[in-house]
Order: structure tokens, then sequence, then C-alpha cells
């Protein structure tokens, strides 16, 4: 009985309580950390109500794993996740394993991997552009040329077909000669590298379509296999991809997808979520898709609508505080039109206008 006592009488000296009697025995080791403390009862107040926030996040972690399960025992789940291989897409079955898809074929990655290196090439010399004084780039260049050399050395063995293995050659040779012209003369301008581009442009493309075509019949494949097996299941399928800002425009996974699921099920049960790196786990995806079900609920719970949570909460009240402010400052407002809770619209850009649209249209 004696320790719970000394130390809460411990824990009141450190905290600068007890009074001025206990002040008085307070030993000199520990003055540096003692000493009389306020609050102002308004800041109090404010951190206690704050709190109900921070308390809403952890109780909603908590739900959350009782949430999932109870997603994964009643619907199929499939998750199209980005990678560099061409993707990943996993199959959630109630009672059954997570089912991983076979992977696109490798010939991807060989068309992917040549186009890439030329945009590599470009980083490398890109800070040096007109600028003679400054060699930094020559040692990078030097050990790149070296893995230029190997690739063009082992093209041959590559499982590629031969007009496509041809036109990568081509690529890398091409490479391989700015290389050189730029280490030989020292100097990169601009005149040389803007002439490269245009050199590598026509063959570059051809590299993207046959990637793309390779990727797409691949997923396409899967896709058709699983909703299949699923059979009537599938109307009760939630699917997801994962997408970065500059991927989200004709994403590849997710317009793969939508051709499966159909345009009523875009933005209800086929989710794009957006995220801040390439990649992203399994786990993280799925705690995205339980948190956006599970606040349908919420929404429907409170106010009658079962995708108002899928819409920032406050953002229209927002709009009609941004109209009332910028009317006070003599400002025109700028704002997307308002469209419905539940719009099945693509989740990207939709408006056609003017000017290039793909590579081809470039030409």
């Amino acid at each position: 009985m004696k320790y719970p006592i000394r130390f809460a009488v411990a824990a009141t000296l450190m905290l600068g309580g007890g009074g001025a009697a206990t002040a008085q025995i307070l030993p000199d080791y520990m003055a540096p950390i003692s000493g009389k403390t306020t609050a102002a009862p308004g800041d109090v107040a404010t951190k206690d109500v704050i709190a109900l926030n921070t308390a809403m996040f952890e109780l909603y972690g908590d739900a959350a794993k009782v949430f999932q399960k109870n997603i994964l025992d009643k619907h199929p789940v499939i998750l199209g996740l980005f990678s560099g291989a061409g993707g990943r897409f996993i199959l959630y079955r109630p009672g059954q394993p997570p089912l991983d898809a076979p992977q696109v074929p490798v010939v991807y990655q060989l068309l992917k991997s040549v186009g890439h290196s030329t945009m590599a090439l470009a980083e490398v010399v890109g800070p040096y552009v007109d600028n003679p004084d400054n060699k930094s780039w020559r040692g990078p260049m030097l050990a790149f040329r070296t893995r230029m050399q190997s690739a063009i050395d082992a093209l041959d063995a590559t499982p590629m077909q031969a007009d496509w293995r041809d036109n990568s050659r081509t690529i890398l040779k091409n490479n391989l000669g700015f290389m050189d012209e730029c280490l030989a003369s020292g100097v990169i301008p601009f005149a040389k590298l803007e002439a490269f581009g245009k050199q590598q442009a026509p063959f570059l493309a051809k590299n993207v379509a046959w990637a793309a075509q390779t990727q797409v019949a691949h997923w396409m494949g899967v896709l058709a296999d699983w909703k299949a097996q699923l059979g009537p299941d599938w109307e009760k399928t939630y699917a997801a991809s994962n997408t970065i800002y500059v991927a989200r425009q004709n994403n590849v996974l997710f317009s793969v997808l939508a051709q499966f699921f159909g345009p009523e099920a875009i933005n209800s049960r086929l989710l794009l979520i957006e995220t801040v790196s390439f990649t992203t786990t399994p786990a993280d995806m799925l705690e995205s898709l339980t948190r956006i079900i599970a606040d349908r609920s919420v929404g429907s719970l409170f106010f009658g609508n079962y995708h108002l949570m899928d819409y920032e909460l406050m953002g229209g009240d927002g709009r009609a505080a941004i109209v009332a402010e910028t009317a006070k400052r003599g400002m025109t407002p700028f704002l997307p039109p308002l469209v419905p809770f539940g719009s099945k619209q693509w989740p990207t850009l939709i408006t056609p206008g003017p000017g290039p649209a793909t590579i081809a249209d470039l030409k």
C-alpha cells in the first residue's frame, strides 16, 4: 500500500502542486522541473471540446476493423494496384483466401524500361543544358552508358517479338549516340537535346502503344475469368484502383475495371482512390475502401442520403460562403458546376475541348 501513495506524491510534486507546505520540502534536484503551473479556463475548455474530434478518429479506427470484416464476409472485393510490372489485381472472396492474378507478360516491362531509359537520360542532362562550365553530368552519364550498352547486347535474348525488339534497339542505340556526342564535346546544347527528343518520339510512341496493348489484353482476360467465376455475386462486388495525380486521367486499371462493372457502378461499387505515391499496399487500399463504404451508412443515418459522405461534407456550404465572400470583394466566383450526390460520371476529367488528347494527336 505504500508504493501507490509514494508515486502519487511524486506525481504531485513533479506537476508543481501540493501547496506551500509541499513546496518547502522539495529537494534541490527537483528545482529545474518544479513550479506552479496555471491554465486559463478557456484554454482547458477548448482542449476538452477539440479532444472529441481526436477521440472520433480513435473510435473510428477500432470500428473500421469490424466494418472491414463485415464487408469482406458479404461482398467480393477487387483491388487494382499500380506497379512497375503493369499492375496487380487481387480478388477477395467471402470465406476464401485472397487470390492474386498472374502478372502482365514481362514484355510489358521490357518495352516500358526501354522507353524510360530515354526519359531518364533527359533527367541526367536536364540541369546542365547550355552550362558548359558544369561537368557534374559526366559521371552519371558514363555509368548510365554502361547500362545502356549492356541492354543493347542482351536485347536479342529477351522474350520480345522481332519488330518490337528492332524498335527498342533503335531507341537504345539513339540513346547511346546522344550520350557519346555529349561526352565527346563536353557540353549539352539545348538544340542537341531538342533534336534528340524529336528523333526518339516516333519510336517511343510505338513502345508505349505496344505496352498498353499488352497490359490491357492481359487484365481484360483476368477480369473476364473472375466475373465468370463470381457469377451472380458480381453484382455485389466492390472494386477500387489507386492513382496518383498524373495517372488519374485515362487510368488503365480503372478503365479496364469499368468495362466489366458498367456505368452504373462508377463511384458506387467501382472507385478510383487518389494517393500520394505510385504504389499503395493492399491493406491501405482496403482501409480506404472500408472508410468510404462505412461513411455512406453514417451519411444515410444522419442526413438520409447514402452517397452524401462521398463528398466534402462542408462543400455545399463552402460554395455558398465563397460566393458570398467573392461578392463582398467585387470578384466573380469561379466554381465547378454542382453535381448530385451519387453521380455516376467518371472520376476524372470528362469535359471535351480543343487540343490534342493522345500521343497520336500530337502528330
